[in-house]
């Protein structure tokens, strides 16, 4: 059975989310994908699949931690999901997915915060994102159906072609 160890929920969702997109049901094909809780927790989750064909998704901040256990099998966002995301539509195709979805205003209000005032939209993005689990966990799946599936970033779709 392929297993995809990822670090969180998010990652599961959008991971989920990019195999729908591309036409995949991981559930029919026995694809598991597993938030291990952490990037330290890969040993200890890679014991459990030992045997298996396991590929991971991490961040560039814990890629040691799952290289050391998954080596090439290891897919790493350059800095994180969210910036994998942002990268892939641009700051403006972003803007018009959180306009849709009515949430502009609150991330203008966001924007114009002292602590964020002035700061590039990407790293403004990302935060926004990040700052909510509501929003972490529902725009990944939003952002990535508003991509051509040629436009997926390269380790979302890299993982899942590791479990083919």
């Amino acid at each position: 059975m392929p297993v995809v160890l990822v670090e969180g929920i998010t990652d599961r969702i959008a991971v989920e989310a990019v195999a729908r997109r591309l036409g995949r049901e991981l559930a029919l094909e026995g694809v598991d994908v597993v938030p291990i809780g952490g990037a330290q927790a890969i040993r200890r989750a890679f014991a459990q699949y030992e045997g298996e064909q396991v590929a991971g998704l991490c961040d560039a901040a814990e890629e040691r931690w799952f290289r050391r256990v998954l080596g090439d099998a290891t897919h790493v966002c350059v800095e994180d999901l969210e910036d994998e995301l942002i990268r892939a539509h641009g700051a403006e195709g972003v803007e018009r997915v959180i306009a849709a979805q009515g949430d502009l205003e609150t991330f203008r209000n966001f924007q114009n915060q002292p602590a964020w005032r002035g700061r590039p939209i990407e790293a403004q993005l990302r935060r926004w994102f990040q700052a909510s689990d509501r929003r972490a966990s529902r725009y990944p799946p939003l952002l990535i159906e508003a991509l051509e599936p040629g436009r997926i970033p390269r380790p979302l779709a890299g993982v899942l072609a590791a479990t083919l």
